[in-house]
């Protein structure tokens, strides 16, 4: 016998082996292929006595990895129906449901949600409703109803993640501002909203910065809303989020959506202020942008700007939640790192 000759025995023991239904059929192919007097495959070991030289060593080798498959397959069919008896046996077993079980791990919420919905408590008790919409977006409520038409430059900064390329209409939004709008046209005034969820910019990562992160949105629209309702309503959630004793800021921006624009920005917790790597050396981190919201948009809604006013916030929950833990790098909330989530 040849080492080819092994070789195709091993593989039709091996097709004999898949197809047994039983273990009575498995031992009969056992005996057939691997007994100890008159297997087919261990009967070679009496043929190896009378070899010498290469064909010897040729011969064992065949026979030797023939052996240990055939006897591996064995083994492992043999596991695979004394289980499907256990099985079978045990379905009509009387099952003891007030036998303890073993103890369930449990997780717990993600610092970025357990930071959305600490914010969503706080506006609720504000007398805002929290919303939902869509993650993919038509270009008309991403922007052109905000204000940004399409040639307008803010664009620049906020093109993103389209479907079938630029300009066709369709895209991973890049804030949940739209809500706005389709809250707006669905109903009159006034209005009290937070968008939670998840968008998308041409932003390069780094400390403070994600290409795709979360954003809470926020809208007041009434009667008589001013700048320093506004205000108010600014240091009142940050003193919420970060205590009394945190530093905390507004400064004038630039929104096309807004007029005028504040941003507010928190002491940095790693430095206090001094200056960091996280911080980039300014010592405060900008937590959201607001404003006053454009007439145009109110006209674009449909709401009337001689009558109404209102105020319009994005805040980033993970920035937040980067800042409120202390943690260095806004990216490490995502490395799915169990050393850092469990300290939560």
């Amino acid at each position: 016998m040849t080492g080819d000759d092994l070789q195709a025995l091993a593989r039709k023991a091996l097709e004999e082996i898949a197809r047994v239904a039983d273990l009575d059929q498995l031992e009969l192919v056992r005996r057939r292929y691997m007994a100890r007097h008159g297997g087919l495959i261990t009967s070679v070991a009496a043929e190896l006595g009378g070899l010498t030289g290469d064909a010897r060593a040729q011969i064992g080798k065949a026979f030797n990895a023939a052996k240990v498959t055939v006897g591996d397959a064995l083994a492992e069919r043999q596991r695979g129906l004394e289980g499907d008896g256990a099985g079978a046996g045990q379905a009509d077993e009387w099952l003891d449901l007030s036998h303890p079980i073993h103890p369930l791990g449990r997780g717990h919420e993600h610092p970025v949600a357990r930071t959305i919905r600490e914010i969503e408590d706080i506006f609720a008790k504000l007398g805002y409703t929290s919303v939902a919409g869509p993650e993919i977006e038509d270009d008309l409520h991403n922007f052109q109803l905000l204000n940004m038409p399409p040639e307008h430059p803010a664009r620049d900064a906020h093109d993103t993640f389209y479907l079938t390329g630029t300009g066709s209409g369709w895209l991973y939004r890049t804030h949940t501002s739209p809500m706005q709008m389709r809250t707006m046209l669905s109903g009159v005034p006034p209005f009290r909203i937070i968008v939670p969820g998840k968008v998308a910019r041409r932003d390069n990562p780094d400390p403070t910065h994600n290409p795709v992160f979360h954003q809470v949105e926020g809208l007041c629209v009434d009667e008589g809303v001013t700048v320093g309702d506004l205000k108010g309503t600014l240091e009142h959630v940050a003193r919420e989020l970060f205590g009394a004793d945190r530093g905390v800021r507004l400064r004038s921006s630039y929104f096309p959506y807004t007029e005028p624009s504040l941003e507010a920005d928190v002491a940095c917790g790693i430095c206090k202020g001094a200056g960091c790597r996280s911080c980039h050396g300014k010592g405060w981190i900008e937590i959201l942008g607001s404003g006053m919201v454009h007439p145009a948009v109110l006209r674009n809604a449909g709401v009337d700007p001689e009558r109404y006013s209102g105020f319009a916030f994005g805040m980033g929950p993970d920035r937040i939640a980067a800042l409120r833990y202390s943690l260095r790098d806004v990216r490490d909330l995502y490395e799915n790192d169990l050393r850092l989530l469990e300290c939560f």
